[in-house]
Parts: C-alpha cells; sequence; structure tokens
C-alpha cells in the first residue's frame, strides 16, 4: 500500500517507521526536515508539502500537535484534500477535540475524501514496539481499506464508531490516565511522608484492587525518577483541556477530571511541561515540602 505519513515527532517517527517495516511504500513530510531523515535512511520518500504525501497515495496519515495543525495539513492551502486522488482515505492519528474531527471529516467530505480519526494511547513505547491501542471513529469501508495499515502499528484496534467517535474514546483514556497518574503519584507520595518506604507499598498495593498499568508501570518508574518523556506533560495538559472543553460544551459532570486537569496546568506553570507526566509526583512533593 502506498502512504502518506505528515508528522514525525515523538510518535509518529516509530509509527511511520512500523508502517515501512510492514512492506508499505511510504512518503513522509514533517515541518522540520531532519524529523524525515531517520526514515528517509529506512526507505521513505521524502514530500515537500502534506499535498505531495497525498498525491498517488492510497492513505494519508497525520500525527500532529493539535487540531489546527489538522486543519491545516488536511484543508490548508497545501493541503492534502489538494493532492487527493478517488478513494483515498485521510487518517488522523492525533489527540484533537471531537467536534473538530467531525469539522474536518465533513472538510474532506466534501472533496470526496474518507475520514477517520483513529487516536492512539501506548506512548512511545507502544509506538516503537507497534502495540498501540487505536480507537477509530469513521465508516466501516475506510476502516477495513485502512486496517492493514493499523495492524503494523497496533495491536488493539476498535473501530469504535462513526466520525468523532475515536476521539471520544480518546479523551476517555486520558481521563483514566490523566486521573491515574495523579492518583498514584498521591498514593506514593503518601507513603514517603509518612515515612513508609513507597515501593514497598506499591508492591503491597499491585497485589490487591488497587492494581493497575499506571501503578505497575509509571509507578515504578516514579520510584526511578525517571522522568524522561515519553509523552510530556504539556500534551496531558492539552488533552485533559479537550476533555474539559467537550464536558462543558455538554454540560457534563466530571469532578476528578477538573481535578487533574488543574493539576497538569500547575505542572506546565511549575516548568515541567518539557517533562513526562509522572512528574506529577514532582510538583506533589513541592507542594508537600518534600523531595522535587
Amino acid at each position: 500500500m502506498q502512504i502518506g505519513f505528515i508528522g514525525l515527532g515523538i510518535m509518529g517517527r516509530p509509527m511511520a517507521l512500523n508502517l515501512l517495516k510492514g512492506g508499505h511504500a511510504l512518503t513522509v513530510w514533517a515541518r522540520r526536515p531532519a524529523s524525515m531523515q531517520p526514515l528517509l535512511d529506512a526507505g521513505a520518500r521524502a514530500a515537500d508539502s502534506p499535498v505531495e504525501a497525498a498525491r498517488g497515495s492510497d492513505l494519508v496519515i497525520s500525527m500532529v500537535a493539535d487540531a489546527p495543525d489538522v486543519a491545516e495539513v488536511m484543508l490548508g492551502e497545501h493541503g492534502v484534500v489538494h493532492g487527493a486522488a478517488p478513494g483515498l482515505v485521510a487518517i488522523d492519528m492525533s489527540t484533537i477535540l471531537p467536534a473538530a474531527a467531525r469539522d474536518i471529516g465533513a472538510g474532506l467530505a466534501a472533496a470526496g475524501v474518507d475520514f477517520l480519526d483513529a487516536p492512539v494511547s501506548g506512548g512511545e513505547v507502544g509506538a516503537i514496539a507497534g502495540t498501540l491501542s487505536i480507537m477509530v471513529g469513521g465508516s466501516a469501508a475506510a476502516f477495513a481499506t485502512a486496517r492493514p495499515a493499523f495492524e503494523c502499528m497496533g495491536r488493539n484496534i476498535v473501530h469504535v464508531g462513526d466520525s468523532g467517535a475515536g476521539q471520544v474514546a480518546k479523551a476517555a483514556n486520558q481521563i483514566v490516565t490523566g486521573v491515574g497518574v495523579l492518583t498514584v503519584a498521591e498514593a506514593l507520595n503518601f507513603a514517603a511522608r509518612n515515612g513508609v518506604d513507597p515501593a514497598r507499598v506499591r508492591e503491597a498495593l499491585l497485589g490487591g484492587f488497587a492494581y493497575s498499568k499506571i501503578l505497575e508501570n509509571h509507578g515504578q518508574r516514579m520510584l526511578d525518577r525517571n522522568f524522561k518523556p515519553g509523552f510530556k506533560s504539556w500534551m496531558h495538559q492539552k488533552d485533559m483541556n479537550i476533555v474539559m472543553q467537550s464536558a462543558h460544551a455538554l454540560g457534563l459532570c466530571l469532578p476528578a477530571s477538573a481535578a487533574a486537569a488543574q493539576m497538569f496546568n500547575a505542572m506546565v506553570g511549575a516548568g515541567l511541561g518539557e517533562e513526562d507526566s509522572i512528574a506529577m509526583l514532582k510538583l506533589l512533593e513541592r507542594l508537600s515540602g518534600g523531595e522535587a
């Protein structure tokens, strides 16, 4: 399959490499030419714009920062829509507002391009290993076309529903992970401030109903004080803002999400935005007068 790939950051680069490893022909474009070099070294072809990435492609995938970036690469002056041939499926794997995904999908549909919103979970580790969870919104036909590409990048691939449904699922994922990171950081900080070894507390909690992947994986990284970014705090701030914007539009009460969103805001304000979201522990330590 001929695939155009737009956006080659922490997540996009390994995802694109896995498409090449899966035998797909790849044309790549990124705002920073240096980001493309690892893909070119692996056999991809460089495009000079999203338009060129779309020309001759069966699929075009974007993995960029936020909704305005998706709109620009898909519908802008040099966007995918202007290079689309009949039958092209455009896929955005970024995390954006569900309403924005629906609007972008409608804009592409008006030009005869089918669109899937397909955000992912699993972080940089999952992107490298090709084990991402992929949540897809859009038509069943477009999903069937894109599935071979998804299978190169992910393990848990779910067609959630119509346009925007993938982004709704991702927002729900970020509720669980955002609140989860906060609660695990709180628990470990609580243990330490009580003079109890947080590693032993975590070990005990892993054997009961408090077990979670976040406690297992992120909890260990907190104990190791490994705050190297796999998913930066500012990105989780952005995602929790998506949750809260959607909640406000629908009049929903999401108290735990609101608290987590404020804590991620505080992380960015405290200069921790470029560190991994698990640096939440550092923020709580500062607020509690402990190690930071």
